[in-house]
């Protein structure tokens, strides 16, 4: 059976306003599994100790992340997500720690059983550069005896009868049978369900909507050995045979840098990985594709775009150090990368530079029709882009380039005149206006460098004022003689 790529079934403008529509409609997902506290050294290695063969780190930076089932509740807040987790944590300062960051993730844990007699799960790593050099488990986690079990039960029974639209379960073992249990009798209940669990199978009684294996997880599910080599179709032959053993309506097997792939009733679907991790101290990318798939399906997006969605969150973790999430701006900004010649909506377009900012960018604007593109507006943005990180270019809308250059302006549509601009190198995002004058918008962006081109002088500019209030730059830059659009067409009606 032939796998299908899921990108073309939606337009990447139209995929990065999918990544705020799960913020917009905010699904109410019920996280229920394993939760750890994840620690991070990080620092260099010139030397070997002298009291044993080992490196040297010398420490430069350290941060605690949530982990586990945590990770995935964080996840799905910063795409939007309203969050409850629903576990068991040690009555401890690990613990304490844990619910602390979780609060500040903004995932609600008033549900959460703490056991006076068990000790939170705490993971901690060293990583030299870009390479781990120990993990050492400070609390490797006990689990909870008889009565913060039953309280765990009565909390998750407590919980679904609020009424989720998702519930996601991160079972990493520990998942008591009383608590699954508890969701097998809501099951009718529960609009989505999704388990991603490193076994499966004790989950399948309970049909679950989707589950997400990795490779490795469905080959013990399936009791064959792990595949080394091409997964995609290794997982597409065993398609309804991981249903079957999973319980699971769809099967989203995650392949690492081969991406992913879902397997339902339909033809398979694959997704490939935006890229190897940046670093090898990455972790928690099947957390977040969990995650994201979950928000973006309860949000209703559809299953081709919701699996992109949930491969790019997980690209955009892969590339950071530590336990890591994926806003909905480095979502939003990461899908806008991956074609610059779509035209962004201005929500979506400020999304994506509050991402491109908070990382140092400087940003440059311009606008005009660039209605038939010729040297001039190549060397002009060539130019524009030197002066900065990020150059948007705002093309006057289809009314707009009539008004100014009549009835049978413009020769190519909008659509057509973005994917012409945002092909060359030198632009980063598109977007449009109707009015006359992107005054609006220039308070929208915010840029530090407005550029027109030298036919104009900063007085004749009714953005001067804005860029002026706004403390930016206005640069006047060269201009191409004898090259425009309009002479251009003149030349072609007269042949």
């Amino acid at each position: 059976m032939a796998v299908s790529a899921a990108g073309p079934r939606v337009a990447p403008a139209a995929a990065v306003g999918l990544a705020a529509l799960i913020a917009d409609r905010r699904p109410r997902v019920l996280v229920l599994g394993d939760a750890a506290l994840d620690g991070w050294v990080f620092g260099t290695t010139r030397r070997v100790a002298r009291d044993g063969p080992v490196p040297v780190v010398d420490a430069s930076s350290s941060r605690l992340a949530p982990g586990g089932a945590a990770n995935a509740a964080a996840a799905l807040a910063a795409l939007g997500a309203d969050v409850e987790l629903v576990c068991a944590l040690g009555d401890d300062p690990d613990g304490r720690m844990l619910r602390g960051l979780l609060a500040d993730a903004g995932v609600r844990t008033s549900r959460c059983v703490l056991d006076p007699g068990t000790s939170t799960t705490a993971k901690h790593r060293v990583v030299a550069g870009d390479q781990p050099v120990a993990r050492y488990d400070a609390a490797s986690g006990t689990r909870p005896g008889p009565a913060a079990v039953r309280a765990l039960a009565d909390q998750t029974t407590a919980a679904l009868a609020d009424h989720p639209d998702a519930v996601l379960v991160a079972d990493y073992g520990r998942v008591p049978a009383p608590v699954r249990r508890r969701v097998a009798r809501a099951r009718g209940r529960i609009p989505l369900l999704v388990v991603d669990a490193h076994d499966p199978t004790p989950w399948a009684a309970l049909r679950p909507d989707a589950v997400c294996p990795s490779a490795a997880e469905a080959a013990d599910a399936l009791g064959v050995p792990h595949p080394r080599e091409d997964r995609l179709t290794w997982g597409n032959d065993r398609a309804g045979a991981l249903r079957t053993a999973t319980g699971a309506q769809e099967v989203l097997l995650t392949l690492d840098v081969d991406g992913a792939v879902w397997l339902g009733d339909a033809a398979p679907l694959c997704r490939p990985a935006g890229g190897r991790a940046a670093s090898s101290a990455a972790c928690g990318a099947g957390d977040v594709f969990a995650a994201a798939w979950t928000a973006a399906v309860a949000a209703g997006v559809p299953r081709p775009e919701a699996l992109s969605l949930a491969q790019t969150a997980a690209d955009v973790v892969v590339g950071l150090p530590g336990t890591a999430v994926c806003t909905t701006a480095a979502l939003a900004s990461r899908l806008a990368a991956g074609d610059p010649g779509v035209v962004l909506s201005h929500r979506d377009l400020v999304t994506v530079l509050a991402e491109r900012r908070a990382a140092g960018a400087r940003v440059v604007f311009t606008n005009g029709c660039f209605d038939v593109l010729h040297r001039g507006h190549v060397g002009y943005l060539r130019e524009a882009a030197q002066l900065g990180d990020v150059l948007v270019v705002a093309l006057n809308g289809d009314e707009g380039v009539r008004r100014l250059k009549g009835p049978t302006r413009p020769v190519n549509p909008v659509e057509d005149r973005a994917g012409v601009v945002g092909a060359l190198a030198a632009v980063d995002l598109v977007t449009s206006f109707d009015t006359d004058s992107p005054v609006e918008l220039l308070d929208l962006v915010r840029p530090d460098v407005y550029c027109k081109g030298g036919d104009y002088t900063p007085d004749m500019l009714p953005e001067t004022p804005v860029m002026e209030r706004l403390g930016g730059e206005i640069r006047i830059l060269g201009y191409l003689a004898d090259h425009s659009t309009s002479a251009i067409v003149a030349r072609a009606a007269g042949s």
